[in-house]
């Protein structure tokens, strides 16, 4: 084959080399462009959180005489609010020196014994630590079982006139399964090594003697909630026979029941009682990761956990 007959051949070659060259360039250089707009957004992102945080901290500091906020708002409980939560913002409210009271603003239908008796009893070693520093709780709609068990440590209770307030009881409660699985034909097969292990299973019959130990077990935990609420409420408390049944009252009875104070928001305690009316929130702020973290915790706990089907007794 003749020179000038290769010549369009190796030219096309070389241009298809340059060709791929420049694409492999674009793309290395794309991708180190995309790296780097990465990596400058992250940087802002972090920029930016920190002077939040920082500016946070210094309004707090800065702040002046004030009323300390902390919010419970929802279930008592492990995934939902948790005691954790709450004392940590309670810990942070009483620290800080311009804090002249605390309001601790109660939106809840009880939860866990186990958390609702930790708060109760860091409200009541924070008290003691800071004796100048009062500590008052207001009602919004609901205030009841493991809610009114942190309420009793407060130094007064003030609710509104239609709150409903009390739920002095103990539950536990699930299904029975042993007459469906009868019709639907399906045998259980239980095995366990431990007389007591497959306590109160619900897809057996149900054992005499392990409901008799439940009422035993649930008896203990109430007697502890009303010693929670004799001691904090004191000579104010006017028992009734049905005041620890678990009934709930009204705001208005709970007054006169003396199982509340007063009448009163946040606002009117902050400006007539604390008279601190400005506000400063104290109230623990969870993020989007620490969220989906927890629930995520919590779902594959649930999963790994053989006796997640057992609901322990709750303040509710």
């Amino acid at each position: 084959m003749s020179e000038p007959e290769k010549s369009p051949n190796w030219e096309r070659a070389v241009l298809e080399k340059v060709a791929l060259a420049a694409v492999k360039e674009q793309r290395v250089a794309r991708h180190w462009g995309i790296f780097f707009k990465v990596l400058g957004f992250s940087y802002l992102f972090i920029l930016l959180f920190l002077i939040i945080n920082w500016s946070s901290d210094k309004n707090l500091e800065t702040i002046g005489k004030h009323t300390a906020l902390v919010e419970l708002q929802g279930t008592i409980a492990t995934g939902e609010v948790t005691a954790d939560q709450v004392i940590s913002s309670l810990q942070a409210a009483f620290k800080d020196e311009n804090t002249q009271g605390v309001i601790l603003r109660i939106n809840s239908p009880g939860g866990s014994p186990v958390q609702a008796g930790q708060i109760y009893d860091e409200i009541k070693r924070l008290r003691a630590k800071y004796p100048k520093i009062p500590l008052y709780v207001v009602v919004d709609d609901l205030c009841a079982s493991g809610g009114y068990y942190v309420a009793a440590a407060a130094d007064k209770i003030f609710v509104d006139k239609a709150s409903l307030v009390g739920s002095i009881g103990v539950l536990m409660d699930g299904f029975g399964f042993t007459g469906t699985m009868e019709k639907l034909g399906v045998e259980r097969r239980l095995i366990t090594a431990g007389v007591n292990k497959g306590f109160m299973d619900p897809f057996s019959p149900v054992n005499p003697q392990q409901e008799a130990y439940a009422h035993v077990m649930l008896e203990q935990i109430h007697q502890q909630f009303i010693h929670a609420v004799r001691a904090g409420r004191g000579t104010r408390l006017h028992e009734t026979p049905d005041m620890f049944s678990g009934l709930v009252w009204s705001g208005e009875e709970s007054v006169r029941l003396g199982l509340a104070d007063g009448y009163g928001s946040a606002e009117s305690v902050a400006r007539d009682v604390i008279h601190a009316s400005n506000i400063v929130d104290y109230t623990s702020q969870e993020g989007f990761a620490d969220r989906f973290a927890k629930k995520l915790g919590v779902a594959l706990g649930k999963n790994v956990n053989p006796l997640a089907s057992f609901k322990p007794a709750g303040l509710q």
